[in-house]
């Protein structure tokens, strides 16, 4: 199968989005311990996922001891349980990372663009098992927050909310300057997120750190998620033999690259952070994913594309 080659290599449009739709079912679910089948076909090792709240009764013999509602209980005097209904429908988030570095590559298109078609994808494909397509799209300046929503609909909001977004009006070669750091951001997907939900976070991870990883633990115990560790091949090795300017619009850098021990720490140090994402994702039942800028998004998503957690 060919690259998937966008309209630009620095943009996305509606059009090229929707005809992803075409795109061959991709197998990219974690698959974890079957607790209960919910009517939506989906077997879940979280507790509560796709279910909703219907009501409080009198604790029965049977009943499962983590529903009791304490509250209740102790006003009442008698042991009482919540009661669920099951949702057909499984709420798929999907958290795309529009900060500066995303729009960045030297070969194949912007990292935030590759991330964007993996996004249609399989978002085309949660709309195939029935399930509620939602978005989280943030960058430095703003997020922009869409609600789990069933049908076509659903998956058409997403696409028109990563076309729109504001990121692409942006001045260029201005310099990264975040208002609130990634385990902020992270902090309030946890807000969003509702129990049961699976949650596609693709990025490149810029800040990184302990804090970012403390949150998704948390997020972990409540949602699945899968991790795609965006990056441009430059990012990870360095050309051979030659001077490299490079600017932010503000200030020049200049790299020398015939030297192999420069070469040595710069892989390292992407080889460093890449490693320590997946091995996190493997701590905690995540799916991990790195996704070049040149690479074929339908590949990434085969199950040989990405580690699986165990």
């Amino acid at each position: 199968m060919k690259t998937a080659k966008p309209t630009s290599p620095a943009a996305i449009s509606l059009s090229e989005l929707m005809a992803l739709r075409a795109a061959p079912a991709v197998g990219v679910i974690p698959k974890a311990p079957a607790m209960a089948m919910l009517s939506g076909g989906h077997r879940s090792r979280f507790r509560g996922r796709g279910m909703e709240f219907a009501e409080v009764r009198a604790y029965q013999p049977g009943d499962d001891v983590r529903s009791i509602d304490w509250r209740v209980t102790a006003r009442r005097g008698k042991v009482h349980t919540k009661l669920f209904h099951e949702e057909r429908e499984r709420p798929v988030l999907f958290a795309l990372d529009f900060r500066r570095p995303m729009f960045f590559a030297t070969r194949g298109c912007f990292k935030v663009v590759r991330a964007a078609q993996l996004s249609a994808i399989l978002a085309w494909n949660a709309l195939s098992r029935g399930d509620r397509i939602g978005g989280f799209l943030f960058s430095e300046e703003h997020r922009t927050e869409l609600r789990p929503q069933g049908g076509q609909r659903g998956v058409l909001r997403l696409l028109q909310a990563m076309v729109a977004d504001s990121a692409w009006q942006r001045p260029p070669h201005l310099p990264f300057e975040p208002r609130q750091r990634l385990a902020e951001t992270i902090q309030r997907l946890l807000r969003v997120v509702r129990p049961g939900s699976q949650v596609h976070l693709l990025s490149d991870f810029n800040q990184w750190d302990a804090d970012v990883e403390k949150n998704l633990a948390v997020l972990a115990r409540q949602a699945e998620i899968s991790l795609y560790f965006l990056y441009d091949p430059l990012e990870a090795d360095l050309p051979h033999g030659g001077n490299f300017r490079l600017s932010d619009g503000h200030k020049d850098l200049t790299i020398v690259t015939d030297r192999q021990l420069i070469r040595h720490e710069y892989q390292q140090t992407f080889a460093a952070l890449r490693q320590r994402i997946e091995n996190f994702c493997q701590g905690h039942r995540m799916r991990f994913a790195s996704v070049a800028t040149d690479a074929d998004p339908h590949q990434v998503l085969m199950p040989k594309g990405g580690t699986h957690a165990r």
